[in-house]
Order: C-alpha cells, then sequence, then structure tokens
C-alpha cells in the first residue's frame, strides 16, 4: 500500500494543481490511502471524497492549521494537521472561515508592505489591478508563495527564494493566532485527530526555530503538548533517517499515532515519494 497523508492543492490552498488533478496523479502513481490537506481550508473535503471513491482510493479527511505556540512567553509559528474529522461541524466551519477572512487581510497588508520597499527602491507601485491579476490564478487563498509567483511574473525577482529573501520576510504581516489549544479543540470536537506536522523541516514551519536539537524538541513535545495532540508526522519528503527515527521511537514510547506524506504541493510532484509503511494507514 502506497500512502501520502500530506497533500494540498489550488482549489484549498497554495498547491500548484486543481484537486481533480491531485485524485489523476495520485491514481496514476499508484497510491492507495491519501488526505488533502489545504492549509486552513475544508471546503473541499466533500468533493475529495467523492473524487477518492471515484478513483477507489482510500481517504481520510485532512487539513493543516497554522498555530502560534508560545514558549518561553514568545510566539513560535507550528503547523498541525487535522485528520479524521467530520469536515460539516459548524465551530471548525465557522473558525476556518474567520481565519480565511483574515488571510485576505493579511494579503493585502503585505502588498502595502510591499509597496513601501518599492518606493524606496523607486519601482512602481502594485495596484488594485495587480491584486486583481494575482488572485486570477488562485483557486484559494491567496498567500505569500502566489505573492512570490506574482513578483516573479513581474521580472522583480528571479525565484521564489529571491522573492522571500529580499521582500516577504520583512514584508510579512501575522497570521491569524490560532492557539494550539484552540486547534486541538476544533479538531478533536470534531471527531478529529491533532498531528504535528514536519517536526524538524530546516526549511519550513517547525520547531528548528526553537532548536535544532532532535532530544530538545521532543522535550518541548513531552512538556507542552501531549495534552492537546494525538500523533506526530515522522516521514515526510525534508525528513532525514535520524530524524524519522528519532520521531517513531518517541512515539512509540508516548503511544502517539504516526503519519507521513509527501507535503506536496506539485512544485515538483512529490506524491507518493515518501516510504511511509502500510501499518500507518491501520491506524485510522
Amino acid at each position: 500500500m502506497k500512502i501520502d497523508l500530506h497533500i494540498h492543492t489550488s482549489t484549498g490552498s497554495d498547491g500548484a494543481l486543481p484537486i481533480e488533478a491531485v485524485f489523476l496523479e495520485a491514481k496514476r502513481r499508484n497510491i492507495d490511502f491519501i488526505s488533502i490537506t489545504d492549509h486552513d481550508s475544508i471546503e473541499h473535503q466533500g468533493k475529495a471524497i467523492a473524487l477518492a471513491a471515484s478513483h477507489r482510493l482510500k481517504y481520510i479527511t485532512g487539513v493543516e492549521l497554522n498555530v502560534t505556540f508560545l514558549y518561553k512567553n514568545k510566539p513560535v509559528s507550528l503547523d498541525f494537521l487535522g485528520y479524521g474529522f467530520d469536515y460539516k461541524n459548524r465551530a471548525l466551519n465557522d473558525k476556518l472561515q474567520v481565519i480565511r477572512e483574515h488571510r485576505g487581510k493579511r494579503a493585502r497588508q503585505i502588498l502595502n508592505n510591499l509597496n513601501i520597499e518599492f518606493t524606496r527602491e523607486y519601482r512602481p507601485l502594485f495596484t488594485d489591478m495587480d491584486l486583481k491579476n494575482m488572485q486570477k490564478g488562485v483557486d484559494g487563498i491567496l498567500s505569500r508563495p502566489h505573492i512570490a509567483d506574482y513578483l516573479i511574473k513581474k521580472s522583480i525577482v528571479d525565484s521564489r527564494q529571491e522573492a522571500f529573501d529580499k521582500y516577504l520576510i520583512k514584508c510579512d504581516v501575522p497570521k491569524y493566532p490560532l492557539s494550539l489549544e484552540e486547534a486541538s479543540a476544533l479538531v478533536r470536537g470534531s471527531g478529529g485527530q491533532l498531528v504535528l506536522a514536519h517536526p524538524n523541516d530546516r526549511n519550513g514551519t517547525s520547531l528548528v526555530s526553537i532548536t535544532k536539537d532532535l532530544a530538545e524538541q521532543t522535550g518541548i513535545i513531552a512538556e507542552f503538548m501531549l495534552k492537546y495532540i494525538d500523533g506526530i508526522e515522522c516521514w515526510h519528503s525534508r525528513n532525514d533517517k535520524t530524524t524519522t527515527s528519532h520521531y517513531i521511537e518517541f512515539c512509540k514510547r508516548r503511544s502517539l499515532i504516526m503519519t507521513g506524506g509527501s507535503d506536496c504541493h506539485q512544485k515538483p510532484i512529490l506524491m507518493g515519494t515518501v516510504e511511509v509503511p502500510e501499518w500507518v494507514a491501520e491506524q485510522f
């Protein structure tokens, strides 16, 4: 059985392919069990369930939530995956609607900050027309990767990395401050399980922002998170063997579920490239 429980789409967030194309590609790659985990979005989970059935794939509802984790009174951005929840749950949907609205306001504020930088550089400023052009190719909520792509299109930068390094880090605006306690209550309250995503991802949102030491990372989880989470993403496209082994051992000691996935945004297409053991599916 081939498993991938961490996939993004352009329909719901910042993937490159619409949800229909994602399922076609998953079928082509002989993936058996998947989850669509778009950022702060579950509005297309019903469609995902239907598409999985039509392609004869095993499916579990999914979402990736950005959480503001307070560590020593300092806010740390972390990602958590919700699985197996009722996607029609009212409380969960209402909160995600609030977060989506905040994302829209955040995108406009980032553009305002970009214009401050452009003024200093004597560049033409972004207008409402630029905002509309950015949103044309976005099915879900406009986010920083979309803005980066537009900066490339306008020949302001040559790559996403340059866009972030030169502009988007300094022009960033805080995400919606969802606490770990609230994220846990929302996912568990809708019948799901909450999983810490890519805890040692050195190129993403992870505990690396606090410490690169694996033992210290799991010490933080043990002290502050166990009350609120059900598992950890142990297999990830940017994990090394040491990271995966360390987190498997920790989950076994703490009786936590273990998940895995490519975190595929289709840039390039990574679906099904992470070797996740078949027994992971049995946990659900």
